[in-house]
């Protein structure tokens, strides 16, 4: 298939190309600048366009069978109300444009677009499905607007899949690029209470999950991308502690974490347990549902 995607460069967007493209698939990537791209594939294109602004990218949409929308800009930063808008712009402006760059019969094409657990909101240990109602904080609201947005694709006819994603584990970055060298100098431990549920996933069983969605056409709407098995913040950082051969008990106290960060220390101080119920549902097989295995595979390999 030929995939138009934008977010391609980034931390998630570089290994699901080069997945993709292993598949057999043809990717291109639209990225407001064609220096410095480090990844070179037979299959891989470079469109240059910023998909925050319209632009004569747009015409390129429409020869692509799959859209996957990554982009988004980060969440881990203080949320000042400049922040916010830079956080809902970078989702709405960016996916509005791609929606409305499809063409007017859409029913051959796929739309994927990048949402979050945070749709939720914040829970203590009930577990959530794509049932399940979305959250009333500024992170269940950012993702519920950035959702509705995508939906419109379907106006033209477009299967539209929204991949709520729990917090990826993936080697050179992510969280998990942030938590390790706190450990390693002997700093890591619980963040606050250390009972919150951390819901994630591994990059391996992301970018499996894309191309097995993209396989099962009947499949259309919400899927929470996390593993079936949350854990708890302290069980994270006993886990990262154990294949790190280091201590895991210095905790980070909740009122200086809201100090530092605001209101994004919520983030961190709260969570929820999510369950990727439509997946399993549909027998996709998960390599990674355990915390310390998936780990080792980010860690030791």
């Amino acid at each position: 298939m030929k995939i138009f995607m934008t977010g391609g460069t980034g931390f998630v967007g570089t290994y699901l190309t080069g997945q993709l493209i292993r598949e057999g698939h043809k990717v291109t990537i639209l990225t407001p600048s064609l220096t410095g791209l480090k990844l070179k594939m037979d299959g891989l294109t470079y469109l240059a366009g910023n998909p925050t602004i319209k632009g004569s990218w747009q015409e390129s949409v429409r020869d692509h069978e799959v859209i996957i929308n990554l982009v988004g800009a980060s969440i881990f930063s203080r949320w000042t109300e400049a922040q916010k808008k830079i956080l809902l712009s970078s989702r709405i402006d960016t996916t509005r444009h791609l929606v409305e760059a499809l063409p007017n019969e859409s029913k051959y094409i796929t739309f994927f677009s990048t949402s979050a657990v945070g749709y939720y909101g914040f829970h203590e240990d009930e577990e959530l499905t794509e049932a399940s109602p979305g959250g009333d904080d500024f992170l269940a609201h950012l993702a519920r607007d950035w959702e509705v947005e995508a939906l419109r694709a379907q106006t033209k006819g477009a299967r539209v899949i929204l991949t709520r994603f729990g917090i990826v584990l993936g080697k050179n970055g992510g969280a998990l690029g942030q938590m390790i060298p706190l450990f390693k100098y002997f700093m890591g431990g619980p963040l606050g209470s250390g009972r919150q549920w951390f819901s994630w996933v591994h990059m391996a069983d992301l970018a499996q999950a894309f191309i097995f969605l993209l396989a099962h056409k009947e499949i259309s709407g919400a899927i929470n991308l996390c593993s079936p098995k949350p854990v708890r913040n302290k069980d994270l950082g006993k886990a990262i502690g154990k294949v790190l051969h280091r201590p895991s008990f210095l905790p980070a106290p909740g009122f200086m974490i809201e100090l530092i960060l605001g209101e994004f220390g919520s983030v961190l101080l709260k969570g929820q347990r999510v369950i990727p119920r439509r997946l399993l549902d549909a027998s996709f097989k998960f390599h990674y549902p355990d915390i310390e295995e998936a780990l080792k595979s980010v860690i030791e390999d």
